[in-house]
């Protein structure tokens, strides 16, 4: 039952790198339980103080247990550079059984590389964020978080032809396919949507649909 407790809790952050580093930097600033494992001395020393941090090379097992790998619920494989590492790093972290293991992929191959071994979440940080910054630097969004399978968030300024109406009257979801699901107007909080919420033209709305849908929507003047 205790053993339980522990799983239920805590995060291991392997490798401090820039990825790697944010993410303990981050969590601890939230104030989750993080202890960061990192093999460099310098980094260890320029992030001691900052976030729990100890010295280790988790690609070897016997350092795992060391470290108390099996009582935390959550792992972050951070590092990237090394495939080999990656690879011996996440697959020991599944032999003993940690249930939630995100690692990094610096390649699709890397990626499903990871995956095959167990990894629960492989991130390919660089690749969202290349297609992340292609969305805004193509059209009219302010931000764009895709989700699954198409399924995509975005923040972007009202089309001419809704302002001044409300949500209903403009028909969006009926008309575009996409749904609004809040409006922050200028110097006020984000409220959710309904269908009486009218939109102004410095409006900000936060919209969700298919990232195609969504395009065709921000491209309206």
């Amino acid at each position: 039952m205790a053993e339980d407790k522990k799983r239920t809790g805590g995060v291991l952050v392997i490798g401090l790198g820039r990825f790697g580093g944010a993410i303990a930097n981050t969590l601890d600033r939230l104030g989750h339980e993080v202890l960061a494992v990192e093999k460099n001395p310098d980094l260890v020393q320029f992030w001691s103080g900052r976030v729990p941090v100890i010295e280790a090379d988790l690609t070897n097992p016997d350092a795992v247990s060391q470290v108390g790998a099996r009582e935390f619920g959550v792992a972050v494989v951070g590092v990237g550079t090394s495939l080999e590492a990656s690879v011996l790093i996440t697959g020991n972290l599944v032999d003993i059984g940690v249930p939630q293991i995100w690692a990094k992929a610096i390649s699709n191959e890397h990626a499903r590389i990871l995956q095959r071994i167990g990894a629960h979440h492989v991130v390919l940080p660089e690749a969202d964020a290349g297609n992340r910054v292609a969305h805004l630097v193509s059209g009219k969004l302010l931000d764009y978080i895709e989700v699954e399978d198409g399924f995509t968030i975005v923040k972007m300024r009202p089309p001419r032809e809704t302002q001044g109406f409300t949500i209903g009257q403009s028909q969006i979801r009926k008309r575009y396919g996409v749904t609004v699901i809040g409006v922050k107007p200028p110097g006020e909080d984000f409220v959710y949507a309904t269908e009486e919420t009218r939109i102004s033209a410095n409006d900000l709305l936060i919209v969700s649909g298919h990232s195609d849908l969504l395009e065709r929507f921000a491209a309206r003047p």
